[in-house]
């Protein structure tokens, strides 16, 4: 019987999954829309949608999702999540516990701080595979992982969220979820410096939608506003975060609006990317791969940093190029899938 795996990675936001064959190569990729802080019953929706379509007997779970309020604590968050899983899913369910590796349910209790928040580190180890010097950038919805690798390992600090915000590994900025009061507290606009207010009145995803960096099928979140996700709809939102309405100005404006919060974040990323360069003797051959929903904006922090770039998909196999595509949006549950049929190549 042919084995298929199924990479799953559990965020608080979204679910991705990944198939892959016995051979490590994509099958099909999908994102899901996954509110995780509505309750376990928005999992339970995910995990049935993924399955309509995607039909494995193995199982590789990573997560973040365990960070979300409706858990007391990460520790119950990665339990009750797992416990989701291993309710829904059938064949052997695994789960990714970073250094430790993979570990079956009857070790949860045991490793969940290994398991919590992890996925980062699935990606980092698959790009080693690759390439021996590396600094590795994954812009997601919600937040940026960044990775140096050297000597084809991992070279990194932190292996929770405290100690990777500490030492800029993780930055909490993404291409749709984060609201422009994080990115920037002053603006310009018309000639002149503004304050921004402190107001979820708009996101990340309504910059990038302005700039024409991203299409609606990347944003799967709500808007702030709970309106549309037109052009225009992003124009109303952003004029709110300077106290304005789009009327008050042309959509020209707007977009170049759009465009200063966007530079502000890409500043944000590059002064973390220029700390870790800076950790190595040698940055000569250094190259950045780039991952995630943001991707686009790792590449043109490679021409800013005068890196050669590679985007993820270029060391994914899949049946075709647009399967390929999602599973690098999906790199985490894509990477642990693969390190999967790896281990279970070993341990044959």
């Amino acid at each position: 019987m042919t084995e298929n795996y199924i990479g799953w990675d559990i965020g608080g936001a979204h679910l991705k999954a990944v198939l892959l064959d016995s051979e490590g190569v994509v099958q099909a990729a999908t994102q899901v829309y996954c509110p995780l802080w509505r309750g376990l019953r928005e999992l339970e929706f995910a995990i049935d949608h993924v399955l309509l379509e995607f039909n494995a007997n193995r199982h590789a779970v990573t997560m973040t999702g365990e960070l979300v309020d409706i858990f007391q604590n990460r520790r119950e968050g990665v339990l009750k999540i797992a416990g989701t899983l291993t309710s829904k899913l059938q064949g052997e369910v695994r789960y990714y516990a970073g250094r430790h590796g993979f570990v079956d349910s009857t070790a949860l209790d045991r490793h969940w701080a290994d398991i919590a928040s992890m996925n980062w580190y699935a990606s980092v180890q698959y790009v080693a595979k690759k390439l021996p010097k590396a600094i590795f950038v994954d812009i997601g919805s919600t937040t940026t992982d960044i990775a140096l690798i050297d000597n084809a390992a991992p070279q990194v600090d932190g292996f929770t969220d405290a100690a990777r915000l500490q030492s800029d590994e993780l930055v909490y900025t993404g291409v749709v979820r984060t609201p422009l009061m994080a990115v920037a507290q002053k603006v310009p606009f018309a000639g002149q410096m503004t304050n921004v207010a402190a107001e979820f009145f708009a996101t990340a995803a309504d910059v990038y939608s302005l700039t024409g960096d991203m299409d609606m099928a990347g944003n799967m979140a709500e808007t702030a506003d709970g309106a549309d996700k037109t052009i225009e709809a992003s124009a109303c939102r952003i004029a709110r975060m300077i106290g304005r309405d789009a009327e008050d100005a042309p959509l020209s404006s707007w977009k170049a609006l759009a465009g200063s919060f966007k530079e502000m974040q890409l500043e944000q990323i590059r002064q973390a990317l220029l700390k870790h360069m800076s950790l190595l003797k040698d940055d000569s051959a250094l190259q950045l791969v780039g991952a995630g929903a943001g991707a686009f904006l790792a590449s043109e922090l490679a021409v800013r940093l005068e890196l050669e770039y590679h985007a993820v998909s270029e060391f994914i196999a899949a049946i075709d190029h647009e399967t390929r595509d999602m599973a690098a949006i999906c790199f985490p549950a894509y990477a642990v899938a693969y390190l999967c049929v790896g281990d279970a190549g070993e341990s044959a």
